[in-house]
């Protein structure tokens, strides 16, 4: 009787220790390189410059998790990026501005609040040249990131995502405009879905915003922002072949008055292709190549271009050293047509052409992740 007592006790002090088991994680990116950038600026110059997080923003974060019991689990997740050339935030005043997490998860998925991006960026992440060449390396030919699929983050979300059923997995995104007496204004929302089958993904995901505040033409809570990408994905031997459509519509974007070129971003509407080749020559080096088309329709009060585009090539190589440290070699150009080039690197017109000239890239850096 004794030993059977004894043995439930102990049973009970390694069940109550299993249950409040719980561990920290502490990992990160750190990417720097330097880049040649053809034509930037009013003089459409030249420049050399160091930079950080060409191929993946250099960033450091925490995750943990507590299980609670009966295959429920408590998560957080706090992830800072930062710039590895000067040491300086990557967003000025916001500490972890990359994601900042707390949640449930267990049978029914995974529940988090706080700061996050949406599904988009898990279908960019696998179907488009964000994965090869680099959420900062892409976004001025995807409108700016406006179609979402290299990341950006939604303040006061919650965000569900299921677990995988039979190779899909479906995801739910709300955004809390947080506006006392007017629910819709600043809102957002979005949902995905993702397939997954030995070779072949498939995956969609949508997005829309409210503004948070009335505007002269607009008032709080009219959609501000409709936004989707549809995008696949083929192992076929060594090389991963990828595709992804995005769609933009800005409702409320206002006819242009200015006659002659202006910036893409100012359009009502924009179709975006993006085609691309990841080849494993070996396992240390991948060839890489893609091509971001962006047609856009800009509404005008006088003359000018209607139909406008931007058009993105990227080759590249990627060598791994080890699983966590690989150098890189890539070389875009990209050709506007009727509008501003929007430059090849980071947010679209920080290093830009001051007309529609074509603007070319060569980046070379390293990265590490621990």
């Amino acid at each position: 009787m004794k030993k059977t007592l004894f043995a439930l006790a102990a049973l009970s002090l390694i069940s109550a220790s299993a249950q409040a088991q719980s561990n920290v994680t502490i990992y990160g990116v750190v990417d720097a390189g330097v880049t040649y950038t053809s034509k930037v600026g009013p003089n459409n110059n030249s420049r050399l410059s160091v930079d950080s997080g060409d191929l993946s923003t250099s960033r450091i974060g925490f995750k943990g998790v507590e299980d609670l019991g009966g295959g429920l689990k408590a998560v957080f997740q706090l992830e800072s990026g930062f710039n590895v050339d000067d040491g300086s935030l990557s967003v000025a005043n916001t500490l972890f501005d990359r994601k900042a997490v707390v949640g449930l998860t267990g049978a029914f998925g995974i529940v988090t609040i706080g700061r996050q991006t949406d599904f988009l960026e898990d279908i960019g992440s696998k179907y488009t040249s964000a994965q090869t060449f680099g959420g900062n390396g892409i976004k001025g030919g995807h409108f700016n990131n406006l179609d979402r699929v290299a990341g950006k983050r939604t303040n006061n979300s919650i965000r569900y995502d299921s677990i995988i059923h039979g190779g899909f997995t479906g995801s739910l995104y709300y955004g809390f405009g947080e506006v006392a007496g007017q629910t819709s204004a600043g809102q957002s929302f979005g949902i995905g879905g993702n397939y997954a089958n030995g070779p072949f993904g498939i995956g969609l995901a949508y997005f829309q915003t409210k503004l948070a505040s009335g505007a002269s033409t607009a008032k709080a809570g009219d959609s501000n922002l409709k936004t989707f990408t549809l995008g696949s994905s083929y192992q076929l031997g060594q090389a991963k072949l990828y595709g992804a459509w995005s769609q933009v519509k800005q409702p409320l974007a206002t006819s242009v008055a200015t006659v002659g070129l202006v910036n893409i971003t100012s359009a009502t509407k924009a179709n975006i292709f993006d085609v691309g080749v990841d080849y494993a020559f070996s396992p240390k080096v991948h060839l890489l190549g893609s091509v971001i088309y962006d047609r856009a329709d800009i509404s005008r009060q006088t003359v000018g271009s209607t139909k406008v585009s931007t058009t993105q090539l990227n080759l590249g190589v990627d060598y791994f050293l080890s699983k966590r440290t690989d150098v890189y070699g890539f070389y875009s150009k990209q050709r506007a047509n009727g509008v501003y080039n929007p430059g090849v690197i980071n947010a679209a017109y920080s290093n830009a052409p001051a007309d529609d000239s074509n603007q070319s890239v060569l980046r070379v850096g390293i990265r590490h992740k621990f």
